[in-house]
């Protein structure tokens, strides 16, 4: 039977009586218990008042002559939900496909005055990554990689995950707990920490052959994840002083693994600390392209010897 079919079912099952448990639902339809409670709660969702006893003989029952009350929003809720629509469009994101419907069932919610504002913000405001003369238009590389749905799909139940990577032709198998998605520069990553290393590795997305469930039964807590990283965590090698310019620069742009410190009450100064791994290369040169992006609003207290190099060859390029 399939999901959508077997909700359908459950919910005319559960229609008829006044009390029912998901041991009970477990066996009349033939299902693990945590398949029991993803469908009682996706049947939440649809709108079916559900009301949970606490006890040995706890179950659940619905709530007769219950109707949940209509979705209503403001003037400025329906523009802030629509302009977010607008300004997410064409940046490779996953469910891109639902988006049409979502917006659909949006109209259909507000009123005629409320859809003509909307019409109108549509043919005036443009965004980055928009092409004017056909604002709808999506071309391939607006679309994400079609793991990204799937990938997220799985996380939702659980982030222990089996991924296979092409690195270079080669391909390789990772057990990992996924710890962040991220979409950085156009590419969506993984941050994920190895469960056979024992540390914390990126993936690109764009790299991934496929995604599974995490096969051991034996698996790692969040908490024993997070004491293990809190203890290898690098020492800081770069402290640097940021204006109230670089601060604006770093709120454009910043590496996911870099925060900010702020040491005026307007937050018109920060510190920033992070650690640089000078033995890579490729980091190496990124953080240089970055520091020349936040600008001369910036004072180094503390930084490598190679990352200084580095930055006054890439400024001796600009400045002979």
């Amino acid at each position: 039977m399939k999901k959508v079919e077997r909700i359908n079912t459950i919910m005319r099952y559960i229609n008829n009586r006044a009390h029912f448990t998901i041991t009970e639902i477990m066996q009349e339809f033939n299902i693990s218990r945590s398949t029991a409670i993803r469908d009682i709660r996706e049947i939440e969702t649809l709108g079916m008042p559900l009301v949970a006893e606490v006890g040995r003989d706890g179950g659940y029952f619905v709530m007769n002559n219950s109707v949940l009350p209509t979705v209503r929003f403001t003037d400025n809720e329906i523009k802030a939900l629509f302009i977010a629509f607008m300004a997410t469009r064409n940046q490779q994101l996953p469910f891109l496909k639902s988006r049409q419907s979502l917006a659909e069932k949006l109209l259909g919610l507000i009123s005629e005055n409320q859809q003509d504002d909307l019409v109108l913000l549509n043919q005036i405001l443009l965004f980055e990554g928009t092409n004017p003369k056909n604002p709808d238009l999506l071309d391939l590389s607006d679309l994400p990689h079609p793991i990204v749905e799937k990938l997220i799909q799985f996380l939702l139940l659980d982030r222990h995950l089996t991924i296979t990577i092409n690195e270079e032709k080669v391909i390789k198998s990772y057990h990992i707990y996924l710890l962040h998605l991220y979409h950085e520069k156009s590419f969506w990553l993984i941050e994920g920490f190895d469960l056979k290393e024992e540390r914390k590795q990126v993936f690109p997305v764009d790299h991934l052959i496929d995604v599974e469930p995490y096969p051991a039964k034996i698996k790692w807590s969040r908490k024993k994840i997070v004491e293990k990283l809190s203890k290898d965590e690098e020492a800081t090698n770069l402290f640097l002083e940021l204006g109230p310019m670089a601060i604006a620069q770093f709120k454009k742009y910043h590496p996911l693994k870099v925060s900010l410190s702020y040491t005026s009450p307007y937050q018109t100064t920060a510190n920033l600390k992070t650690f640089i791994n000078v033995d890579n290369s490729e980091e190496l040169i990124e953080i240089t392209n970055w520091l020349l992006f936040l600008g001369g609003d910036i004072k180094f207290k503390e930084v490598p010897d190679e990352v200084l190099t580095c930055f006054q060859e890439r400024l001796g390029l600009f400045c002979p």
